[in-house]
């Protein structure tokens, strides 16, 4: 499977982004779907999850009411709608897949088996 986001770019604080990963080489409906991010100098961590059918969701507790992760299973491509953004939303935003776990997954990025190249948010105040 291989990823490919997209979407990044630089936004002032407030601001509103629509990052995409479209993925090839697999239907993404037998695959739980993530975003993580990676801020400069710091670990990845987990921003939000869609399960197989798109029904289910997980968000990490600094995005919940900000950040929307949806899928089309007909384009092969997954999204995430960041709004409000903040100075601390800058970092490096990964899709990932999981092709075992059922529901939305874990939060863990071990847990993922593959990973796009990322995708630079940068949110200035």
């Amino acid at each position: 499977v291989q990823l490919q986001a997209s979407g990044g770019g630089q936004v002032q604080s407030g601001g509103s982004l629509r990052l995409s990963c479209a993925a090839s080489g697999r239907n993404i409906s037998t695959l739980v779907m993530g975003w993580f991010r990676q801020a400069a100098g710091k670990g990845r961590e987990f921003v939000a999850s869609v399960s197989r059918g798109g029904g289910s969701y997980s968000y990490a507790e600094f995005v919940k009411g900000r950040f929307t992760i949806s899928r089309d299973n007909a384009k092969n491509t997954v999204y995430l709608q960041m709004s409000s953004l903040k100075p601390e939303d800058t970092a490096v935003y990964y899709c990932a897949a999981d092709p075992y776990r059922m529901g939305y997954g874990a939060k863990t990025a071990r847990s993922y088996d593959y990973w796009g190249q990322g995708t630079q948010v940068t949110v200035s105040s």
